[in-house]
């Protein structure tokens, strides 16, 4: 494919077939400016587990420093993956579905990917990034399935995806800058995530930050930032805007304290999180508690704005909102007066 010459290379993934794979590498030069994988049919990956040859590389299908690359068609992926869940296997064992590492200019547009044994699709080091019109199922028990996963990466546009899956149906990792996500059908899952980040003192950035005309349904998390104690950098300019929930477990959620696993007893330094703007967000909630800020006392959460929260508690109760060491305002949402710090 790629040593193909022209202006255009095409890779032609026949509709009414399917194509049984072991993993597979696309990866430079490529002699053509733009590359397209018309994609129509079906690829499945081994049984199982034991029936993979090199599991291990961590990627089933991976694309690597291919420039002008369009996948686009109404093909659909299988990744068979229950063979890595059901064990439990630590998330570092097992492979991404779809990688694409230091794509510049990328497309893909329109396809379905089942069951991946880890996240379904991996934006690593791209720029300018265009998702659109896919779809990607795996089951609410599945461990570490994240929809898309971002990371080193900048100008990422998704819009009028679907994405249900056993974690993030989008998940904003370091160096993620212009990241762009509206016209979203999440759930089940654990919503949209900036994080987590700042793990083991990990310097982290992320800023520019827009989710909005989403809805989600029945999902663990609605719109979160999750940060680890002890972690560097930042996350700024963030926009949460006309959300939809339905019977969501937390709605709305910033959370400074993350532990995966254990606990973290000394707090010495945090991920300062600043202007991040919650606006017009409405729906239900499987829980009383709707809108949970639990900020560093180290940095604090800074200029944060609620604005327009209409949650209401699928039991009836009285909405709770909790927040701790905040700094912002509320706008329209009179449940949340108290929030702030003055």
């Amino acid at each position: 494919m790629c040593g193909c010459g022209g202006n255009n290379s095409t890779l032609l993934i026949p509709s009414n077939k399917t194509f049984l794979l072991q993993p597979l590498i696309f990866q430079r030069p490529c002699i053509s400016p733009s590359v397209q994988v018309k994609f129509d049919g079906k690829i499945v990956a081994p049984i199982n587990k034991a029936a993979w040859l090199k599991y291990k590389l961590l990627r089933w299908v991976s694309f690597t420093e291919i420039n002008g690359l369009t996948i686009i068609g109404s093909g659909t992926i299988h990744g068979r993956g229950s063979s890595f869940w059901e064990p439990r296997m630590s998330p570092s064992k097992r492979p991404t579905q779809l990688h694409f590492q230091r794509c510049n200019d990328l497309k893909i547009i329109g396809i379905t990917s089942f069951n991946s044994p880890k996240n379904h699709i991996s934006i690593n080091e791209c720029k300018r990034v265009t998702i659109t019109e896919i779809k990607l199922v795996a089951p609410h028990d599945s461990p570490n399935t994240d929809g898309i996963d971002i990371s080193e990466s900048s100008n990422i546009d998704i819009y009028d995806t679907v994405i249900g899956t056993g974690d993030d149906c989008v998940a904003i990792n370091n160096g993620s800058m212009n990241i762009n996500i509206t016209r979203m059908n999440c759930g089940p899952g654990h919503g949209i995530s900036v994080g987590s980040l700042g793990r083991d003192g990990e310097q982290s950035m992320v800023e520019n930050v827009q989710v909005t005309n989403c809805t989600f349904f029945r999902t663990d998390n609605g719109a979160r930032i999750k940060t680890w104690p002890n972690g560097k950098g930042y996350a700024r300019n963030i926009l949460f805007k006309s959300l939809k929930f339905t019977e969501t477990k937390n709605p709305i959620i910033i959370d400074q304290n993350y532990v995966d696993k254990g606990r973290i007893d000394v707090e010495e330094s945090a991920v300062a999180i600043s202007n991040v703007t919650f606006t017009d967000i409405s729906g239900t909630s499987w829980f009383d508690e709707i809108i949970k800020l639990d900020c560093s006392k180290v940095t604090y959460c800074k200029d944060i704005v609620l604005d327009k929260i209409d949650i209401a508690t699928t039991d009836g109760n009285t909405p709770i909102v909790q927040c701790t060491n905040v700094y912002g305002k509320s706008i329209n949402a009179h449940e949340v007066d108290g929030c702030f710090k003055r």
